[in-house]
């Protein structure tokens, strides 16, 4: 009985990094690969070398080391027409980028891990006048918010047991009326969350 406590136990231990890959997991991966090798920044060798060890994979950190050093692919979402009440966003592996001209919900549910995620509100459609972001972020899962003059980010109700919380307030100028007000609650297992101004503000 204490044996099979034990390797319940250690099953429950596994960090995320280490979870089984699947096949979906994979073929992902590989698809990323290749379109770095079209665009000339892999070599023909590093193609066949990269994508073997993708087919080969074992874990999710297996998969996140051969895609390590490329380049971010942007990924514009579009919802719908008026805003949704709620989106889902799950990733394991990989980035999703929300940029330019796109409706915000009432509520979004972020889950990510050994994945990474950009919500940019610069140029967003303010469909309501307060989002809740709520986020479960695990080991190598890490979300940026970058914000505008505008919009109001608290983050007091998110748990931090593993990663970092950087919220960097704006200088807002107090005759600039609050459009938006974020509230992100839900929990940090060794992802990071950093809400900021874009680099430039036009």
């Amino acid at each position: 009985m204490d044996d099979e406590q034990s390797s319940h136990d250690a099953l429950e231990r596994v960090p995320a990094a280490d979870v089984k890959v699947s096949h979906a997991d994979r073929d992902e991966v590989v698809d990323i690969i290749r379109d770095a090798a079209a665009e000339g920044r892999l070599t023909p060798e590093e193609l066949d070398h990269r994508v073997e060890a993708a087919l080969a994979a074992r874990t999710l950190r297996d998969l996140a080391a051969l895609t390590r050093d490329l380049p971010e692919q942007p990924r514009r979402a579009e919802p719908a027409v008026p805003a949704k009440d709620v989106v889902k966003i799950e990733k394991r592996i990989g980035r999703v980028e929300w940029n330019g001209t796109w409706v915000v919900p009432r509520r979004m549910e972020i889950k990510l891990t050994v994945g990474n995620a950009k919500l940019d509100f610069t140029d967003a459609i303010m469909a309501h006048d307060r989002l809740v972001i709520d986020v479960d972020l695990g080991i190598g899962g890490d979300l940026l918010l970058i914000t505008r003059p505008g919009i109001v980010v608290t983050a007091d109700d998110v748990i931090v047991r593993m990663g970092e919380l950087k919220v960097r307030p704006p200088q807002q100028d107090p005759n600039h009326p609050v459009e938006l007000r974020i509230e992100v609650t839900g929990r940090l297992r060794g992802g990071d969350l950093v809400v900021r101004y874009p680099r430039r503000l036009r």
